[in-house]
């Protein structure tokens, strides 16, 4: 029986491909196998000793000490693009509120007092202090061409928008999905430089922190809209009200409030709602727990954000999984180990990434605790397993 502790709310849809025959669910368990979890802070947590996976139901891991769990052997599973539609519809959103000026509108609409008639004629009278601009041949930047990125710069190509994009590491899986009347920017300041809107979908790192800044606000095109649906930090908030206070931005749309940003009246700020949807919180509930069964059941790893993807058939054999550093002879030394506990190979499969490697092995007879004991004794072996 694998015990799961959820840290969060995950979706019924998620958990119901748990059979409760061989997993025990709840909020409060000791001992789990496994991690369940939102936006729950694991930063200061104490790591149960029991614990083989982590599965993020969603696609940021900051809440999650990563490079904690890849010294324990622990890989850490998350859901990326299970929530891209629900945020490519908020990009959108947000494009259109901004450019309709639909916000303040809607504020100017409320608060109208007197008779019918008289709102009317204020109506009438109001409405030319919203008038808007249309998408079609407007230019959008999308940086960040993952899951995410690829849906909004397709659906804006469909919008009639020109499409400029930059990832300097997309994947081949990821261009052939991506609309070849997408242009590609050789820089962030070459995109930057020809947009009329600019959205974000990266992750909060060094590199990605005040994408937008001051001096790159100089080189962007007067009446800029920028969008951020990514993460707070990736656009510095102060300059962009800065700019919008000097007539340079037309508008900021972020999942973000702060003080300074929730009642600026060129600001759209919404509260994180970017994959708050019943639908994306199902896909991304479903598709992490699928993930964190595979890898307890057979040793499988798909969408880790820390450990390589590995996959291997099962053979009629019975199976070792092994967490270790990426150092030479390590396999060979594992490889000795079985053969001392009368183990033949059925099957193996050994992939690497960055410091950290994993090898499943198919063997002929069940794997006895000396065995497991052996190879867990071995010199940079961070986790040992049987399944």
């Amino acid at each position: 029986m694998y015990k799961i502790l959820t840290l969060n709310n995950i979706s019924v849809a998620g958990l119901e491909r748990l059979p409760r025959d061989r997993y025990e669910i709840a909020s409060e368990i000791q001992h789990p196998d496994a991690i369940l979890l939102r936006s729950f802070k694991m930063h200061d947590m104490e790591i149960p000793p029991t614990l083989k996976a982590v599965g993020r139901a969603g696609a940021g891991v900051n809440n999650i000490p990563v490079d904690k769990m890849s010294a324990m052997g622990i890989p850490v599973f998350n859901a990326p693009g299970a929530n891209a539609n629900a945020v490519k519809e908020l990009v959108l959103t947000g494009m259109l509120l901004a450019a309709r000026n639909i916000c303040p509108a809607w504020d100017f609409a409320r608060n109208l007092e007197g008779d019918d008639a008289g709102i009317g004629k204020q109506v009438e009278a109001g409405k030319k202090n919203f008038a808007g601009f249309e998408l079609p041949g407007r230019t959008l930047g999308v940086i960040g061409l993952g899951a995410i990125g690829r849906q909004v710069a397709n659906a804006a190509v469909s919008l009639g928008m020109n499409v400029i994009g930059f990832d300097p590491g997309i994947t081949v899986e990821g261009a052939w999905e991506l609309s070849s009347n997408v242009k590609k920017a050789t820089s962030v300041d070459d995109l930057l430089s020809q947009v009329d809107f600019v959205t974000f979908h990266v992750p909060l790192i060094d590199a990605t922190k005040h994408m937008i800044n001051a001096e790159r606000l100089k080189i962007m095109k007067d009446n800029v809209v920028i969008l951020n649906f990514a993460r707070g930090g990736i656009v510095d908030d102060e300059a962009v009200c800065a700019a919008i206070d000097a007539g340079k931005v037309y508008a900021y749309v972020c999942d973000f409030p702060t003080n300074l940003l929730k009642n600026h009246e060129r600001v759209i700020t919404l509260p994180h709602l970017g994959a708050s949807t019943r639908e994306a919180e199902d896909n991304c509930a479903i598709m992490v727990a699928d993930e964190v069964r595979e890898y307890l059941e057979n040793g499988t790893i798909r969408n880790s954000v820390n450990f390589p993807e590995v996959f291997m058939p099962r053979s009629e054999g019975h199976r070792i999984a092994v967490v270790n550093s990426n150092v030479p002879n390590m396999v060979g030394q594992i490889s000795t180990a079985l053969a001392a506990g009368g183990l033949n190979i059925v099957d193996m499969l050994n992939k690497s990434r960055g410091d950290l490697a994993y090898t499943l092995v198919d063997v002929d007879k069940p794997v006895d605790e000396t065995v497991l004991n052996n190879i867990e004794a071995i010199d940079g072996v961070l986790a040992v397993r049987a399944l």
